[in-house]
């Protein structure tokens, strides 16, 4: 049989993205998830650094069909008809494209700063909170990030599905996320099983070179252990803003005011993970890639997040973005563990510390 051409279309996949490019900014906010200039540096930075190459395909091209696929959980029969390129194609120049841009994320997902937070130093509430002066355990102790881990789900071979269902029996894996306060993403963890704890996830990271500086400490929820460096709530309190605001009264005493503070604080995570997952639909369902392809999905969406971030470009306005799949797609995953369950050595020895 003679072979029939199934792309014909008169808009062909490059002149779809001009036109995008060209257009009204909301369209490429809404296509590819950030704005005109911040995409076109993009571009420029992974031409420059020589990341990726035109060849038959501008790199304009390949990094749209990537971000469209991410930012719509777009299927490969979507992106073929979308940019008007045959399923090898489509599949080849996705994974092209997140290899060049995993390689920008020690450039892009950097360390915390070490000085005091603006938002502490701008907001008086949470001076008494965070900048602590015990002279029994430390000096000065200085808030520099919070973390949290989330689930995003994934799928892996029958006969390799036991650890990475979770503990609401759907298969996803953990990632362990650290963030600063101006909502950029500083350390980024992926590919442990759903099985795993959050502390668990966060001893692998402190073995794998993630390191806390003397005098400072992260905010983390109750799935963690309470110590000198990660600073929960009090337990057997209420914890979370919503539940302040519920109770429709003031904190009782200095524990209650204590969490309010941290929860106030904490939620910057907390915010920037529901972000992350509106900003990358690919994040809420199932894929179908290969397994390390579907890890560092999540490590490239910090990677293009904070890119968007450091460009000034507002990433927040995803917050209020409607969803534009099938609710029935979304895959139900734990947000992260409820209460430390005490299975790491190491920083039960810790727990002492950090309660006094």
């Amino acid at each position: 049989m003679e072979p029939t051409p199934c792309h014909t279309s008169i808009l062909t996949g490059m002149m779809y993205v001009d036109e995008v490019l060209d257009g009204h900014e909301c369209r490429c906010k809404r296509e590819f998830r950030m704005e005109t200039f911040v995409f076109r540096a993009l571009i420029k930075l992974l031409r420059d650094r020589k990341l990726l190459q035109d060849g038959q395909m501008l790199i304009e091209k390949q990094v749209a069909m990537f971000l469209y696929s991410l930012a719509k959980n777009a299927s490969n029969r979507t992106v073929q008809e979308r940019f008007q390129q045959s399923s090898d194609t489509v599949s080849r120049y996705f994974h092209i494209v997140i290899k060049a841009i995993t390689r920008l994320s020690a450039k892009i997902i950097m360390p915390p700063r070490l000085h005091m937070s603006q938002l502490i130093q701008s907001r008086t509430i949470f001076n008494h909170f965070f900048k602590f002066n015990y002279s029994l355990f430390f000096n000065i102790h200085d808030c520099i990030g919070a973390i949290d881990g989330t689930h995003v789900p994934i799928t892996i071979a029958y006969e390799d599905q036991t650890p990475y269902r979770n503990r609401k029996h759907t298969l996803s894996h953990n990632v362990m996320l650290v963030c600063d306060f101006d909502y950029r993403f500083t350390y980024v963890i992926v590919g442990w099983e759903g099985s795993a704890s959050d502390t668990t996830v966060l001893k692998s990271a402190l073995d794998d070179g993630f390191t806390i500086p003397q005098g400072k400490y992260f905010l983390v929820d109750t799935g963690y252990a309470n110590t000198s460096y990660f600073i929960a709530s009090y337990r057997s309190m209420r914890y979370h803003v919503r539940d302040q605001g519920a109770a429709n009264e003031r904190p009782r005493n200095y524990k209650e005011l204590f969490n309010l503070r941290h929860a106030q604080f904490r939620n910057h995570i907390e915010k920037l993970i529901d972000i992350l997952k509106i900003q990358f639909l690919i994040l809420k369902v199932v894929t179908y890639h290969a397994i390390d392809k579907q890890t560092n999905i999540v490590q490239v969406a910090c990677i293009i997040h904070n890119f968007i971030v450091y460009h000034n470009d507002d990433a927040a306005w995803t917050a209020n973005a409607n969803l534009k799949i099938d609710p029935n797609d979304i895959v139900d995953v734990p947000d992260g563990d409820e209460e430390y369950g005490e299975d790491v050595e190491r920083l039960n020895n810790q727990r002492q510390a950090g309660n006094e």
